[in-house]
């Protein structure tokens, strides 16, 4: 049994249409896949050396950078002490707070001007990342929960450092 010619050309087409999706969809894993295996080197190298690390600074420094690649930023600075202002703020879910209400980050994109992301540890504040996102830029929710991550990995070097009676 046969197929006409016609049948033959949309088969081979459809064929044809299957397998370069499959092909784009195998592409689109694997670089997902190595952004993945690239977040976690950072998590896994941040949290290696907060905990070899005497000096807190260091991880402090090493996060910064991290955050500045990981979020593309155009800067970044870090605070000691006190929380002063109210200015927008990347929480730990991952979502970005401005003037205490939730903002639409995936269709406003970042607010203007500094961002700040908290570091933290056993519930005691240690001092906070003020981020300057890059303009039409907007990572993923899983990015930012990297972040956030990272944030945490600073603030319990810092936290670790603080002598005993003070904790």
């Amino acid at each position: 049994m046969t197929f006409p010619l016609r049948n033959r050309v949309a088969l081979g087409l459809g064929a044809g249409l299957i397998v370069s999706q499959l092909a784009l969809y195998v592409r689109r894993l694997r670089t997902t896949a190595a952004a993945d295996a690239g977040y976690l080197r950072r998590l896994h190298d941040t949290a290696e050396l907060s905990q070899a690390a005497g000096a807190p600074d260091a991880v402090v420094d090493q996060v910064g950078r991290q955050l500045a690649d990981t979020l593309a930023l155009r800067g970044w600075r870090f605070e000691y002490g006190n929380l002063m202002g109210h200015p927008a703020r990347l929480t730990q879910d991952g979502e970005v707070v401005v003037d205490r209400q939730p903002w639409d980050l995936e269709r406003r994109g970042w607010p203007e001007g500094e961002i700040e992301l908290r570091a933290a540890a056993n519930g005691h504040y240690c001092g906070r990342f003020m981020i300057l996102p890059a303009p039409g830029t907007v990572p993923s929710r899983q990015v930012r929960l990297v972040a956030v991550t990272l944030a945490d990995h600073a603030g319990a070097a810092l936290d670790t450092a603080r002598p005993v009676a003070d904790r």
